[in-house]
Order: C-alpha cells, then structure tokens, then sequence
C-alpha cells in the first residue's frame, strides 16, 4: 500500500468518528432522572477526556522510540 493510501485512510478515521457514550450503569442511572440533561453530557465528556489521555501518553513514547531506532544521526 502506498503512503499516500495510508496518509488519506489515517485522515479519514481521524475525521470521522461516531459518538459514544461512555457512562458506566450506575452513572447512566442517577444522571437519567435529570432534566436537560447536561451534567450526563459534562460526565460523558470527561470520560472519554481521561480515557484518551493514556493512548496519546503511549503514542508519544512509541514516536520518541522509533525516531531514536530509525533516524540516524547526519553530521
């Protein structure tokens, strides 16, 4: 495969997502009863805010690694 039809498929996954909801059963129920609804959409989006945090935290260290492995030093 190309790197070109690798860079377009990397742009559409990150572009295209479909939302999730992230509450546990036990957050679902006592946020249900609410009206509006907006302390269920604040908690949804801080799950997801501190479940994202740990796969870039690994995403960096896995780029830092293949740079010291694969790039050689010019000069």
């Amino acid at each position: 495969m190309s790197k070109t039809k690798v860079y377009i498929i990397l742009i559409l996954v990150l572009f295209i997502s479909i939302p999730a909801d992230a509450q546990c059963a036990m957050c679902r129920a006592v946020l249900e009863n609410e009206e509006g609804q907006s302390a269920a959409a604040g908690i949804n989006n801080g799950i997801v805010y501190l479940m994202a945090i740990p796969y870039i935290l690994i995403a960096g260290i896995g780029v830092i690694i293949y740079r010291k492995f694969f790039y050689t030093k010019k000069g």
